[in-house]
């Protein structure tokens, strides 16, 4: 196996991480209501979980996965998400990496974990609703009104926070056995994967 990122891995990675983008931001669209976006970090990765696990059959080489995530967290900063969805991008992304190379990018348990700890960037979205609430509400209320804001102020205490953490544990093992389904039945079938 060649250890080097080359022009096909890139490809992959573009690919890749545009259809992971347009499945998670698609999805992210129900935080338009506001007592749905506590739902976010549950239903995302579980949803992206497709196009993961299908990555995962073209990744041999470390970089892959942080380079996806570092553009993920790009992509979600360019369209008007904090900061921090830029650091949690590259570092969720490089941790996902090293777990997911110790098993060879082959090993399902190491496949799991490794989307589970991938899928914790998301958290990187919610930090400025938690710790940067002054701040982070009056960019609401100027953009989406004041029943919009009220709502989600209260439907997001600071507690939930580490509940969020924990739905994307779910959310992703939950994501990684959908996608592991689908590349079974469909995508192995067409000679995708």
């Amino acid at each position: 196996m060649d250890n080097k990122l080359n022009a096909k891995n890139l490809i992959n990675v573009g690919i890749f991480t545009a259809l992971y983008f347009v499945l998670f931001f698609t999805t992210g669209m129900i935080g338009y209501i506001p007592v749905m976006m506590v739902f976010l970090p549950l239903l995302c990765p579980f949803i992206t979980g497709i196009p993961f696990m299908l990555f995962l059959t073209k990744v041999k080489v470390f970089g892959m996965v942080t380079i996806m995530g570092t553009i993920l967290g790009i992509l979600m900063f360019v369209t008007g998400h904090p900061w921090p969805t830029l650091a949690a991008g590259f570092i969720c992304g490089f941790a996902g990496d090293f777990i997911l190379k110790a098993g060879d990018y082959k090993g399902w348990k190491t496949s799991v974990l490794g989307y589970i700890v991938f899928s914790e960037w998301i958290v990187g979205a919610m930090i400025p609703l938690f710790f940067m609430r002054d701040s982070y509400f009056a960019e609401i209320r100027a953009g989406y009104g004041d029943t919009y804001a009220d709502t989600l102020l209260s439907v997001t205490p600071e507690w939930i926070f580490f509940v969020m953490i924990g739905m994307v544990v779910i959310g992703a093992a939950a994501g990684a056995y959908l996608g592991k389904a689908a590349l079974k039945k469909h995508f192995k079938r067409a000679g995708i994967a």
